[in-house]
């Protein structure tokens, strides 16, 4: 389905019936990434799945995509459904998203699980990586989307996810290349919501691999018991969904989203 915000076309689905359920994916991802998941989440949940700015088949919006303007986008979705409360996941960047939602739209938000993601703000060293990768998308954009993809992966991981690894890169080079740098400046600018998950009310958790390159476990344990929310620790890197399917499969249950 496709839904419209500033005359962009954004694409959705919705598949299953019961409690709302918002899944939102990271950085050079897509609404893909949740597939194996769908199956079994949308016997128990209506799941909403969405492609964001720029990414899979969904239209740029603007030069910089903000987390702030995403998050507008997936409240414009959530409009067109007439869902006034769900649960939301999001990896990575999708968890940056959902803050930003949660910071103007709390009453809208049940559980919320941030996979792979932070709720603090780039480091000056960030934002410098950053600006490189943005010179870099300018020359060589398939160099960075496969190191990237890669990279997000343990090295540990790697060699038995080769296949995954080239079909998420095949995918994203796809993307239009503004949409790609829009999210990345968007990212770099984004703020530290680290109060605001603290201030939800709601069960909040964390889902963080213990070899992720991209978010460091130590950094994940010092966030949920500042934000007094629960962590789960998972083997692998920054694609968990991938990487430890069974274990985020055994969590869901717990949370009760199975």
């Amino acid at each position: 389905m496709i839904a419209y915000y500033n005359h962009t076309p954004i694409y959705y689905k919705v598949y299953g019936n019961g409690p709302a359920l918002v899944l939102l994916h990271g950085f050079l991802e897509s609404s893909t990434m949740w597939e194996m998941l769908i199956p079994k989440l949308s016997k128990k949940n209506k799941v909403i799945t969405l492609d964001l700015p720029g990414h899979g088949n969904s239209g740029c919006i603007s030069e910089t995509h903000t987390m702030e303007l995403m998050a507008e986008v997936v409240n414009t979705i959530m409009e067109n459904l007439n869902i006034t409360r769900a649960n939301f996941m999001g990896h990575s960047m999708g968890g940056y998203v959902i803050l930003a939602y949660v910071e103007k739209y709390n009453t809208k938000v049940n559980k919320l699980i941030l996979l792979n993601s932070t709720t603090v703000e780039d480091s000056i060293e960030r934002k410098q990586n950053r600006d490189r990768a943005l010179s870099v998308l300018k020359t060589n954009p398939k160099t960075f989307i496969g190191l990237a993809m890669k990279n997000f992966f343990a090295e540990s991981t790697r060699d038995k996810f080769t296949v995954e690894i080239e079909k998420l890169k095949n995918e994203a080079l796809l993307f239009p290349l503004n949409g790609i740098t829009a999210a990345i400046k968007g990212m770099k600018h984004r703020k530290n919501r680290t109060q605001i998950l603290k201030n939800f009310s709601q069960e909040k958790f964390f889902i963080c691999g213990i070899e992720d390159p991209i978010i460091p476990i130590s950094t994940s344990e010092k966030l949920a018991k500042l934000s007094k929310a629960k962590l789960f620790r998972v083997e692998g890197g920054h694609m968990s969904v991938y990487e430890n399917y069974e274990e985020i499969v055994k969590i869901l249950h717990f949370i009760d989203f199975l």
